[in-house]
């Protein structure tokens, strides 16, 4: 994890496309507003026709987009359809079809993926979070055993077709994807210290982009992909520094006696947030990423905020606060309204909607579950865990 305890401790498929559409119309939307840090009661749908994986991936990619499925009688939208041969079926409001798709390519979990994402903008008139650039989502994340050491995996969103791209018996921490999704960045004990090594996904070559004495972890890549930001501990304390994508050009960003930790960009690029200790108390806080002064993120009623993670659309920063226990927090990036404490866990990352969160929490013992958070009606499902304590997911943008 980023957060303080990491420091001082750690000192796939294609998807299916869509073969028809028919009687398909606008969608008629029904206007849901989302006041600041308030909550709305989640869709009600009904769901008949479908069976075995793909009424279980219909039910979970539903669930984490704001949606719950009820009895016919109950539900505003009625969603029907067979997975007999292909995953085909419609969309209905008051007998209205608004909307009607069949699906060829790819097995019945990836046509059920894109079910699930027409559903959710034919109903709401927003992108869903299941496909990605035309493929199933996905998240990179470490899975660690009980001795501490572990590897990266990349999956599917919710779990499925997980891969190890690591194989070394080793620490490992701290994975974020490059934009284009071809490579990660991560920290690795492989060498003997807390390296950040860049592995590219399609060769499986990687190589050390920060491998100075001492502390080098958390990348966090720019928007762009053109910029790292990370935390190296080479001039002293533990700081901010960016460099170019190839780990030239190296510049430091912070310089606090404290230590900083969890770095990551505003959806611009023009700002990096990161937790820092100031006066012996952890606090938010963010820095131009070309330089300059820094400037504090207050988080009132939500202490020792870390694990930031600014939202694609710029609207919202989620962070890890503890109160006894870690939080899963949200609060608007602009400090309009004070934190949100939404579920126990740590170490959010936004889906691309900028409404749901991947996160882990407790599953006893050191164990550790990915978990997943529509927002706005705070519906989590838990994923299942892939080998020992899974954490640190972020979603591939």
């Amino acid at each position: 994890m980023k957060t303080r305890l990491q420091i001082l401790s750690l000192l796939l498929l294609c998807a299916a496309i869509p073969a028809a559409a028919q009687n398909e119309q606008s969608p008629i939307l029904i206007q849901r507003t989302v006041p600041v840090l308030g909550f709305t009661p989640p869709i009600p749908v009904s769901l008949e026709g479908f069976t075995g994986v793909a009424a279980r991936v219909l039910n979970f990619d539903l669930y984490v987009q704001g949606f719950i499925v009820v009895p016919p009688a109950q539900a505003q939208y009625h969603i029907r359809g067979t997975d007999a041969v292909n995953v085909s079926g419609t969309v209905a409001l008051a007998n209205h079809t608004i909307l009607a798709r069949s699906y060829a390519g790819g097995n019945t979990r990836a046509q059920a993926h894109a079910f699930a994402n027409d559903i959710v903008q034919a109903i709401t008139g927003k992108l869903g979070i299941s496909l990605l650039r035309g493929s199933v989502a996905r998240i990179v994340f470490k899975a660690q055993a009980a001795n501490g050491n572990g590897k990266i995996y990349v999956s599917d969103f919710d779990g499925a077709n997980a891969q190890a791209v690591t194989a070394e018996d080793t620490i490992v921490a701290a994975p974020v994807w490059t934009p284009d999704r071809l490579a990660i960045y991560y920290t690795s004990y492989q060498l003997g210290n807390p390296d950040v090594f860049y592995h590219d996904l399609t060769t499986g070559r990687r190589r050390v982009v920060a491998g100075f004495s001492g502390l080098n972890t958390s990348a966090s890549v720019s928007p762009d992909g053109t910029r790292v930001a990370m935390i190296l501990s080479k001039s002293g304390s533990p700081n901010v520094w960016v460099c170019d994508a190839n780990g030239s050009h190296w510049k430091q960003l912070t310089d606090t006696a404290g230590y900083d930790s969890s770095p990551c960009w505003s959806p611009d690029g023009r700002w990096i947030c990161f937790a820092t200790e100031i006066r012996g108390r952890r606090e938010l806080a963010k820095v131009p990423a070309s330089g300059g002064q820094l400037e504090i993120v207050r988080t009132p009623g939500a202490p020792n905020p870390t694990d930031p993670a600014w939202s694609p659309d710029g609207k919202w920063i989620a962070f890890t606060c503890q109160m006894g226990e870690f939080d899963i927090c949200v609060m608007p990036a602009n400090g309009s309204a004070p934190p949100m404490v939404l579920v126990r866990g740590q170490h959010p990352s936004w889906a691309p909607n900028s409404r749901t969160l991947i996160f882990n929490r407790p599953s006893g013992g050191y164990e550790q579950t990915l978990s997943v958070l529509d927002v706005f009606t705070k519906h989590v499902k838990d994923i299942p865990r892939i080998s020992g304590s899974d954490s640190e997911a972020e979603w591939a943008e």
